[in-house]
């Protein structure tokens, strides 16, 4: 095997990865503060779509970056004010934001189908870009690299930030952080924008950068692997980049054997693969009482001040 092919593999699992880090690390944060979204595919559809439609307009990958993060985030409110505010269910409001987000971005997006737009691409010099050997370390778009970024800073904040401690606190026993005076609601709010945002840009990933068009439901079901990913991880942002990177390994793998011709596996049975191999590792980790007790223990409950 080259040294040409093993970059281009590699640089395929990081493309491949990044969006269901970016996603995951959100949902992370909302599912420590207690609040279980299972509207992640839908918002990232809804920051893939705005996104794309910003980008195209004024001619701004940039923008349209930025544009996805606030649309994201605007999204998810609908979801807070719902489930925090009317305390209805998290779960079925959740996924009523993931059918609401994919009829959405599919009626947005009618009009820009067959349009390209311009790319997110490396900021790096295109001599190091383009290489065939330094593009493994300098070929990527800037959200790769933030994504990197992202992971330490999520992990920073909530093990070493007095704002991350009282979220935990909030995650894990809400009527006790609001009895000395936590403004629990408040802190959750907080926690579904920023698990919003993050979706959104997570989305803008894949019509931004890895396919540089519009297409309706973009992002393949990439959200649901994300909420997956951080039960696998067991709530802690180092083994979530590790994860994202194996299911993108995985999606790598199912490309690779399309593009090769592999005729004795059905194409079907490749497109399933990044599937098969989420339900094969919650079913793997579904049993383990350490993964049980990882979980906040106020995860998808409703919270009603008493005082």
């Amino acid at each position: 095997m080259s040294p040409e092919l093993i970059v281009a593999i590699v640089v395929a699992v990081v493309a491949s990865a990044t969006p269901i880090l970016i996603a995951a690390l959100g949902e992370l944060v909302v599912e420590k503060s207690g609040v279980l979204n299972l509207g992640v595919e839908g918002m990232m559809l809804i920051g893939a779509v705005t996104g794309f439609a910003v980008s195209v307009t004024v001619g701004s990958p940039w923008l349209g970056a930025v544009a996805a993060l606030v649309a994201g985030a605007a999204s998810s409110l609908i979801f807070a004010w719902l489930t925090l505010t009317l305390t209805a269910n998290q779960v079925a409001t959740g996924l009523a934001l993931t059918i609401f987000g994919t009829g959405v971005s599919a009626l947005a997006g009618a009009g820009f189908v067959g349009i390209t737009t311009p790319v997110l691409d490396s900021f790096f010099p295109a001599a190091l870009a383009a290489d065939p050997i330094w593009r493994v370390l300098f070929g990527y778009s800037p959200i790769v690299y933030l994504s990197l970024v992202l992971t330490f800073a999520v992990w920073w904040f909530l093990k070493h930030s007095r704002a991350g401690l009282i979220l935990r606190a909030v995650g894990e026993s809400d009527a006790s952080a609001h009895s000395i005076g936590y403004p629990v609601l408040k802190v959750r709010y907080l926690a579904v924008l920023f698990g919003g945002a993050m979706a959104g840009l997570a989305g803008a990933y894949y019509s931004l950068v890895l396919t540089p068009m519009w297409a309706e439901r973009l992002t393949a079901g990439r959200g649901w692997i994300a909420i997956a990913l951080v039960v696998f991880a067991s709530w802690r942002p180092g083994r979530l980049l590790l994860g994202a990177y194996l299911f993108g390994a995985v999606i790598t793998l199912e490309l690779q054997a399309k593009a090769a011709g592999w005729s004795l596996l059905a194409p079907e049975f490749l497109t399933s693969l990044p599937y098969l191999a989420t339900v094969l590792v919650l079913a793997l980790i579904s049993g383990s009482a350490r993964t049980r007790n990882a979980a906040p223990a106020c995860l998808g409950k409703p919270f009603r001040a008493t005082a």
